[in-house]
């Protein structure tokens, strides 16, 4: 655990949350103040600031955080969804721990101009 990383705290379970899903690399819960039906975060168990902090030896976890969102969107039942990497205080990011947030649930959208970010 990374200091006071609520989202560490999340993926040890000394913090709680709604966890929907886990693997070897991923804990996948639902965020506290969804922007849609279905706002799910894929959040990596090794302790990565953001998408700038990323290295070259961390491409296969970034692929995993996406299949892990295409089956885990599947599994919800969403018909669309979007993904979305906030990189630092200045593009949305509130907590300083690479996450991808999975939003869906929608029907019948029309407003695809709106930044649910």
């Amino acid at each position: 655990m990374e200091g006071n990383c609520i989202f560490c705290g999340i993926i040890k379970k000394t913090v709680p949350a709604d966890i929907v899903s886990e693997t070897n690399n991923l804990t996948v819960f639902r965020d506290i103040k969804p922007k849609a039906p279905v706002h799910l975060l894929i959040v990596p168990k090794k302790h990565v600031k953001s998408i700038a902090e990323l290295g070259e030896d961390d491409q296969e976890l970034v692929k995993d955080m996406i299949y892990t969102a295409k089956d885990t969107a599947r599994e919800q039942g969403l018909s669309g969804y979007q993904l979305c990497f906030n990189v630092g205080r200045d593009g949305g990011q509130v907590v300083d721990h690479l996450h991808l947030h999975l939003l869906g649930g929608w029907k019948n959208k029309t407003d695809y101009n709106e930044v649910y970010m």
